[in-house]
């Protein structure tokens, strides 16, 4: 599962590219008639060096297959079995991209005797809802995308390190956690608890910042804003530890709430909030990144048990290494891009350049969550340095 497929295939591409270009055409001599020892010889150089280049891009080209993922022989002998997945957004945001790039990896992979029938843009209910049904053993949904918090309320503590604020330094330090064997160990807690389920990779929508209907250019100016929030007790404390007031308001109805004022703000990550158009009704920005928006894909104990054989689960987890990557290639690629659209569109957006005000305001909530696990929550730090 620690192969790193992607950057293999790259670099393979990257060697056959630069062998091609190393190519010379052979030089023909049309004038002198007798060809001289010294002609030879550069002659034979010349094809040994063409011959040399052209083993050189075919082992590369061998290279780049390989790390693209062969397919599993024997998986593809097993007996046919189509597995749902669940994604409540869209196919073209960064999860849904993921989604996709999982469910053609594990049909590539296996030769077709896994079919993922992927169920996105929420058809098959709320990520409560899908939860709901796959740890309740209903069986109608195999796999699903949720968010790293989903599932502390049925007593994951380890995930709701994840959860806590400004806990991730930046991009790279989610990436450190999210490819050792430190995630492994948090995937695996649900399993280990008895749930039903049992965690395949971690990706991520990019970090989360507040979105409000009037400008914020400080932490100063969030004081007394209603804010909204999921029903999380982390996310509570942490408003309230900034100075604002928690409003607990269903994600379908944000939207008109903050049209109506209802709630002031709210807070999602920069993709999340352009794809909901909140910019037209909270048209101001601030880039706090007080946490990360840590996803997790799961699968149930049924699924993983009792409808894949051992060479297909092979497949899954090869594909969930794939998935990780291609998420953590494109999710800040996307982001940036949808940035740039919001501020050539007129967002009023903040960049925090020094974000110690707002660690200290929450280190109320940081020492609360963390004291449980204060051993590994500090190993998720050490994992910046």
């Amino acid at each position: 599962m620690k192969k790193k497929l992607l950057g293999a295939a790259l670099g393979a591409a990257m060697v056959c590219s630069l062998a091609g270009c190393g190519l010379k055409e052979p030089e023909t001599t049309t004038t002198a008639p007798e060809t001289t020892a010294a002609a030879a010889e550069e002659a034979g150089a010349d094809a040994e060096a063409a011959e040399e280049a052209e083993d050189t891009e075919a082992a590369a080209e061998e290279g780049a297959e390989a790390a693209s993922g062969e397919v599993n022989a024997d998986a593809a002998d097993d007996p046919a079995v189509t597995l749902v997945y669940a994604e409540v957004n869209p196919l073209d945001t960064v999860v849904g991209q993921t989604a996709t790039a999982f469910k053609e990896k594990v049909e590539e992979l296996s030769g077709g005797s896994i079919t993922i029938d992927l169920q996105a843009s929420g058809v098959l209910g709320a990520e409560g809802d899908v939860l709901d049904t796959m740890l309740g053993g209903g069986g109608t949904i195999d796999i699903a995308r949720i968010s790293a918090a989903s599932l502390t309320a049925y007593g994951t503590a380890k995930s709701n390190l994840l959860t806590i604020p400004y806990t991730f330094t930046d991009r790279e330090h989610y990436w450190a956690f999210a490819n050792s064997d430190l995630a492994e160990e948090f995937l695996m807690e649900p399993e280990d608890l008895g749930l039903g389920v049992r965690g395949l990779f971690y990706a991520e929508e990019g970090f989360r910042h507040f979105f409000t209907v009037d400008p914020v250019s400080s932490i100063e100016d969030l004081a007394g804003m209603k804010l909204r929030v999921s029903n999380d007790p982390i996310m509570v404390a942490t408003v309230e530890a900034l100075g604002a007031n928690p409003t607990v308001v269903a994600f379908t109805e944000l939207y008109s709430s903050l049209q109506t004022g209802v709630v002031d703000g709210a807070e999602q990550p920069i993709t999340n909030y352009q794809s909901n158009a909140f910019q037209e009704v909270a048209p101001n920005l601030i880039l706090d990144g007080h946490q990360m928006g840590a996803v997790q894909v799961i699968i149930t104990d049924d699924a993983w048990n009792n409808k894949l054989t051992e060479a297909q689960r092979e497949c899954v987890l090869e594909a969930s290494q794939y998935a990780s990557e291609f998420n953590a290639q494109i999710a800040e690629e996307n982001e940036n891009a949808v940035l740039d659209e919001l501020r050539a569109a007129g967002v009023n957006v903040v960049d925090v350049e020094d974000k110690t005000p707002w660690q200290e305001a929450c280190a109320d909530v940081i020492a609360e969550y963390s004291a449980d696990n204060a051993d590994l929550y500090q190993a998720i730090l050490d994992l910046a340095q």
